[in-house]
Parts: C-alpha cells; sequence; structure tokens
C-alpha cells in the first residue's frame, strides 16, 4: 500500500489499516472479510459511532500522522523505535492506538500496550482523549493506573500509566510480560522514574526478544538517546508554526513586576487570545493570581474578562484545555490568563493560547546528601524547555513568545538540556527499588547519567540506619515489606514499627494525610484571621501529626453523616480546606490498610486521645524519622537541625506557632533551605524517647554539638533501662513480627 493511499480522504480505511506484513490472517477469506467489515470497530466488535470519524479527520490534521506508514513498518521490523516530536505532533496520542492496532494483529500473544507519562494528570486525561478516539469505553479496552487509583481490568488493551507506576509494577512483574509494547513517553523530562525505567528495560529487551520499546521525545534529546540504544530507527516528526520571538532584556531581577505589567497591556491591546505565563515557583504563582485577580476586577468590562487559572504541575489539578461550550454560554469576551511553573508545558492542551510570556528562570529543588536536605536555588532553564515554552502556542494562528530575559542570556546563560532529576534528587527510594529488583535479576542498570556517588552512598546509609539491608548490603526481609509501601523509605518503616507499637490505624492516617497535597486551602487577602479561627478546632496539644489526624477524623465524620457531596464540599469550604485534598488522602489511606491486610500485618484497633496511644505514635514516628530531630537553641523558636548546623522555624501554620508554645525538641516532616527555612508538620518529642529508638550507630556518626552533648547525658542515665527495654525497640523483633506471609 502506497503512502498516498494511507493519507487519502477515504477515513474508513484507517480503521483497519495495517500494512500487509502486519497482517496476521491464516488464510485470504478471513483478509476479505476484515476489510469488507469495516463498520465494526476490531478493538470491541460494536458499529462505530457518528463521533469516531469527526474525530479522525481531526486525527489525520495532526502532524504525526504523516509518518503512520514509516511508523508501522519499523514497529514490526524493529525491537526499539525512537519518535521525535514536538509537544503538540500528536505523539502521545496516536502512536498508543497504532500499536494497539499492531498488537491486535497479532492477536495480543505477547501482551497489550502501556504508555507511561511523567504527570499523572496527562496520563488520565490523555486515557480519556484515546478511548474517545477509538471509539470504546475507558476502563474496558483503554484505561489509566496512577498512584493510588486504578482504572483499568485485566482485558485492557491500552493503559496509560504514570512512569513511577510501570516502575513498581516491576517489582512483581520485573519482565513485563503482560505488555507486548511499551511507550515510554515525554523522557526529556528525565524524571527518576522514567531514567530507572530507559536503563532496566535494556535488560528486559535481551530476556524478550518479542517486547518492542517506543521512546517518545523531543528532539533535542535524540542524539543522546541514539547513542544510548544504539543504532534504532528514528521517525522524526516536524510541525513548525510562525512565532514571532520577542526578548526583553534587563527583566529577570524585577520578574513579577514585569509579567503583571505584559500581561495588562496585552488584555489593553485587545488582540485575542489566551495568555500562558510561566513563572519561577507555586509562590510566584499564588502572588500573581492574587494582584491578577484584583487588578482584573477594576479593568474595563469593554476590553472583556479576565479569568485567572493557576495551573500547579505537581498536584492533581485539571489539564488547561479549550473552553468552548463556556465561551458560547458567556456574552462577554474572556481571555484566560495560565499561571504556570516548570514542568506545566505538557499540562497545556489548548489551540487557544496566543501569547506565552517567560521569565526563563526556574526555582528548583536540590537535594544535598550531606545535610539531607532540599535547597530551593534559582537557576536558569535549559534551552531544551525554553523551546518546549514556545510549542505552547496555538497552532491555529501565529503566536508571540515573550522572553523576560536577552538572546546573549540564552545562548550563554542556559544548558542545551533539561538536568536528570536523578542527580539533584534524593536517591533513597530509588535505591530501595533498585535493592528489590537485584532480587529478580534485574540489579544493574545502565543510567543515561550516572548519579553522583554521593547521593547513593547517602541512600545506602540511611537504608541501612532504617534496617532496610542486611550485612552484606542486600534487602533484608524488613526491606522487602518497605517496598511493599509506594511512600518515602522513612515513612514506611514508621507504618512497620506502629505495628510493634498498636498504632496501626493512627500511622496509616497520619501516612495518607502527609503524603495528600496540603489540605489547607490557599487564603485570599483578609481571609488569615477567620481561617485561622476554624483550624484551631483542629489542633492537638502534641503536635502537626496528631492534628492531621484530628482533620481527617472530622472529614470522615462529615463525609459519613452527610447526605450529599456538595455539604461535604460545603464544611470544607466553610472550613478553609481543600476538599479533594482530603478525599485523596481517603483514598490513600484505603489502598495503604489494603497493602496491611495483602500482607498481613498486625492491625491494633484505633484508641486516639489515650496517654499510650500518643506515646505509641510518637515512638513509630521517631522510628522511620529520628534523622530529623531539630532542637530549639535559644527558647524563641529558632531550631538548630541535629546532623547540620542549619537554623529553621516552625511553619506559620504549625499548631506551635498557633499557641506560641515552642517545645524544645521536635521530629519533623520536612525541611527545605529556602528564603524561609521552615519545619513543616512537627511534633514535640522527648530526648529520652529519641535515645532509646535512635539506632547506635547513626547517633555515633553525628557531628559533635551542644545538644549531641545533653543526649549523651541522657543516654547515661537511661543506659540501665535501655538494658532491659532493648528487646522492645530493636529492629530485629519488629521484623520477626512484620514477616512476610
Amino acid at each position: 500500500m502506497e503512502e498516498e493511499e494511507l493519507d487519502c480522504p477515504k477515513s474508513s480505511s484507517e480503521k483497519r489499516y495495517f500494512p500487509e506484513s502486519l497482517d496476521s490472517s491464516d488464510g485470504d477469506e478471513e483478509g476479505i472479510l476484515a476489510c469488507e467489515d469495516l463498520e465494526l470497530n476490531p478493538f470491541d466488535g460494536l458499529p462505530y459511532s457518528s463521533r469516531y470519524y469527526k474525530l479522525l479527520k481531526e486525527r489525520e490534521d495532526l502532524p504525526i500522522w504523516k509518518e503512520k506508514y514509516s511508523f508501522m513498518e519499523n514497529l514490526l521490523q524493529s525491537q526499539v523505535v525512537i519518535v521525535s516530536g514536538d509537544a503538540t505532533c500528536g505523539k502521545s496520542s496516536q502512536v498508543p492506538q497504532w500499536c494497539a492496532e499492531y498488537c491486535l494483529s497479532i492477536h495480543y500473544q505477547h501482551g497489550g500496550v502501556v504508555c507511561t507519562q511523567v504527570h499523572k494528570q496527562t496520563a488520565v486525561q490523555l486515557a480519556l482523549r484515546v478511548a474517545d478516539e477509538m471509539d470504546v469505553n475507558i476502563g474496558h479496552e483503554v484505561g489509566y493506573v496512577i498512584p493510588f487509583e486504578n482504572c483499568c481490568t485485566s482485558e485492557t488493551i491500552l493503559r496509560y500509566c504514570t512512569d513511577d507506576m510501570l516502575q513498581r509494577e516491576m517489582m512483581s512483574n520485573p519482565f513485563l510480560g503482560s505488555y507486548g509494547v511499551i511507550i515510554l513517553d515525554d523522557v526529556q523530562e528525565r524524571s527518576i522514574a522514567t531514567d530507572v525505567l530507559l536503563g532496566l528495560l535494556k535488560d528486559v529487551l535481551l530476556a524478550r526478544p518479542e517486547l518492542k520499546l517506543i521512546i517518545n521525545s523531543s528532539p533535542h534529546l535524540i542524539s543522546t538517546l541514539s547513542s544510548y540504544y544504539g543504532n534504532v530507527p528514528l521517525i522524526e516528526v516536524t510541525s513548525k508554526r510562525p512565532v514571532e520571538v520577542v526578548y526583553l532584556s534587563g527583566a529577570q531581577k524585577e520578574a513579577l513586576e514585569a509579567v503583571l505589567r505584559l500581561i495588562f497591556e496585552i488584555h489593553h491591546s485587545g488582540e485575542e487570545g489566551d495568555i500562558v505565563v510561566f513563572l519561577a515557583c507555586e509562590q510566584d504563582i499564588e502572588k500573581a493570581y492574587e494582584i491578577v485577580c484584583q487588578e482584573g476586577a477594576n479593568l474595563n468590562p469593554d476590553l472583556g474578562e479576565l479569568v485567572v487559572v493557576p495551573l500547579y504541575p505537581k498536584e492533581k489539578c485539571a489539564l488547561f484545555k479549550p473552553n468552548d461550550e463556556a465561551e458560547k454560554r458567556c456574552q462577554v469576551y474572556q481571555r484566560r490568563v495560565v499561571l504556570t511553573a516548570s514542568s506545566g508545558e505538557s499540562l497545556i492542551w489548548s489551540n487557544t493560547v496566543r501569547f506565552v510570556i517567560d521569565v526563563g528562570v526556574e526555582r528548583r529543588k536540590v537535594y544535598s546528601p550531606r545535610i539531607r536536605a532540599d535547597s530551593l536555588v534559582l537557576q536558569p532553564i535549559s534551552q531544551s524547555q525554553a523551546e518546549m515554552r514556545k510549542q505552547v502556542l496555538g497552532s491555529s494562528s501565529s503566536g508571540k513568545l515573550f522572553c523576560l530575559y536577552s538572546e546573549e542570556f540564552a545562548s550563554k546563560d542556559m544548558r542545551p538540556l533539561k538536568p536528570a532529576e536523578m542527580q539533584h534528587a534524593n536517591l533513597t527510594s530509588m535505591v530501595l527499588f533498585m535493592k528489590r529488583v537485584d532480587i529478580a535479576g534485574l540489579g544493574h542498570c545502565d543510567f543515561m547519567n550516572r548519579p553522583a556517588p554521593e547521593s547513593l552512598m547517602q541512600a545506602l546509609e540511611d537504608l541501612d540506619y532504617l534496617a532496610a539491608l542486611d550485612n552484606d548490603g542486600n534487602l533484608s526481609e524488613f526491606g522487602i515489606i518497605m517496598s511493599e509501601f509506594p511512600l518515602d523509605p522513612q515513612l514506611s518503616k514508621s507504618i512497620l514499627a506502629s505495628c510493634e507499637f498498636d498504632c496501626v490505624d493512627e500511622m496509616l492516617t497520619i501516612a495518607a494525610m502527609v503524603t495528600a497535597p496540603n489540605c489547607f486551602s490557599h487564603l485570599p487577602s483578609g481571609a488569615e484571621a477567620e481561617a485561622l479561627t476554624c483550624w484551631k478546632t483542629f489542633l492537638h496539644p502534641e503536635g502537626d501529626h496528631f492534628t492531621l489526624v484530628n482533620l481527617y477524623k472530622a472529614f470522615q465524620d462529615v463525609t459519613l453523616n452527610s447526605t450529599s457531596e456538595h455539604c461535604v464540599e460545603k464544611w470544607c469550604h466553610d472550613y478553609f480546606l481543600n476538599c479533594s485534598a482530603l478525599r485523596m488522602a481517603d483514598v490513600i489511606r484505603a489502598e495503604l490498610l489494603e497493602i496491611i491486610k495483602r500482607i498481613e500485618l498486625p492491625y491494633a484497633e484505633p484508641a486516639f486521645g489515650s496517654k499510650e496511644n500518643t506515646l505509641n505514635i510518637k515512638k513509630a514516628l521517631l522510628s522511620g524519622y529520628f534523622m530529623q530531630i531539630a532542637r530549639d537553641v535559644d527558647g524563641s523558636g529558632n531550631y538548630l537541625m541535629l546532623t547540620h548546623k542549619q537554623v529553621a522555624q516552625l511553619h506559620p501554620l504549625s499548631c506551635y506557632s498557633v499557641t506560641k508554645k515552642m517545645p524544645e525538641w521536635v521530629l519533623f516532616h520536612k525541611f527545605s533551605i529556602s528564603e524561609n527555612n521552615y519545619i513543616r508538620i512537627a511534633s514535640e518529642i522527648s530526648p529520652e524517647l529519641f535515645m532509646q529508638l535512635v539506632p547506635q550507630y547513626y547517633f555515633s556518626n553525628l557531628p559533635p554539638s551542644e545538644s549531641k552533648d545533653i543526649l549523651q547525658q541522657v543516654m547515661a542515665q537511661l543506659s540501665p533501662i535501655t538494658d532491659q527495654t532493648t528487646s522492645e525497640t530493636c529492629p530485629e523483633t519488629t521484623e520477626q513480627r512484620c514477616a512476610i506471609q
């Protein structure tokens, strides 16, 4: 079949198109029947709807459509195919469908198709869109799997999932035997999970010659990928659009001010089109949102309405998509202003964007293994990120990109590629996973960029402190159980310790609440005092972890006693709480409870509020978070970390900040070095309790300090008691109690 035939307007020919070499019919008669039966959807056997044909016309206009024949031929003949194209070429939606056609043509003898995404929002939205385009039901033929949500069945042919979920699947299914085609999408994002999959799949491909791997990337990473995977076919998709680039040099110092001025100038110009703004961080999104909302309300109504859309890449928010129906209902012209930050590029799926404003810098989280803490560092974005932001402009007409930096800054200060997350992140979870798959013989991983040796050493050291490794450096039985939980290893350790201390119910709630997005709503100006009054009803004197349990219990009570979802949402709104975050916490907790039941760990009845239970919760927390302890060194809330010389204050919304009662010693969940060095989610602990639960070899490795001297004295006083209680607190005892069934 010639390529011209493939591109002809007879759209029905696409439905059952496979190259001749892909047709697995045993005889000519079957082939003829397949061609005649064009009105039936081969994936579910039902007639196509009229919507299918409408969407097919739109699919044929995508830049990647011209490459379908070439892609299918390469898929048949090669084990690995690289697809290069920009964000709007259609590779994320069309390539998986073509792979599903290939799997159908060979009767799924090697399995179905899985396509990874870096963001859970895009995994869900792509699954919904592709199910619509394939004219099948979401959750049946096409589905998605994201953390704490599975919308698939055993019959699902094509599933979208986050890269970390496919990585977790390798723990129980190391060679991914249920898939015939694996698609790694958006690999230029360089997430840790994507890099791990790229490395491990090299060995999986050798073990499974029938497996196909498709790598989708932006053009910037192609030369690196080609040298990494060797001489493999490359499909290049070009989709050039006219974009006017305006450089505004010298604006970086007052970037937010320049952004706001530009938004209002564009709006006053009367030129139609939505605006997307790339800011440095989430705090800038919040500031800009507040100001644009306030100023927008005072603008001349004849210009139209400014609708501000904050888009936080790391939270579970909706994508930015066309809003045609709302515009039809609305008599006044609406211009949407989308405020986002790095990694927000892939969350914008609208062809109504005509203006992009780019500040050219990002506040990146960089992990320091020496002090075991993140620093928020302001750095230039990469040239590849700058190019992706240009692609956000709608394809229907020419657009304008306003760069709040000079051309010289772009060429000299911006690196060509986005740095791999593996090179500036905490690797403890990754190393735990690698130790787990090592059991299945996949321990070697040829990383595209090697992680820093000091980060790997710190991760191994932390796992050793947490009793996750045995004397030979392999995963201990305790470590195997820890890896079952889709959580940070410290949090997993606390859950397992809670089995020993009879507070599993409460610990699961704490784990769910700290894993879900922030449950406290972002406050509009002037509402702070009212919100604080509402939040005080949940405060617990023992600390923020206990406050989160109170909050979750209150939410549960309202959910159980309400007659409708609206009542729950109203309660959350009245108390300035994030309803979707609390629902997410509920889902996370249910999954964690399922894991506890599946591996048959002991589960005590809840006893929240009793003195013994409070002490037990602190013991469980300390078992995982003994590396995150700070002491108030001057009695005025200046907390010095036990592991290094950083000083921090408790977050203003901490129960201790609200009640003005500062404990001397605290265990904290999160700390990052930034403009405000805040300790987040802290609870009081006693030095005596700390010394009972801390591994001695960790304590002996602590640098000398006044705090360590105080703890040394406490240890001397505790020595006789410790000898008697060792059997109650040592990791070996917990391991025996929490054995895998």
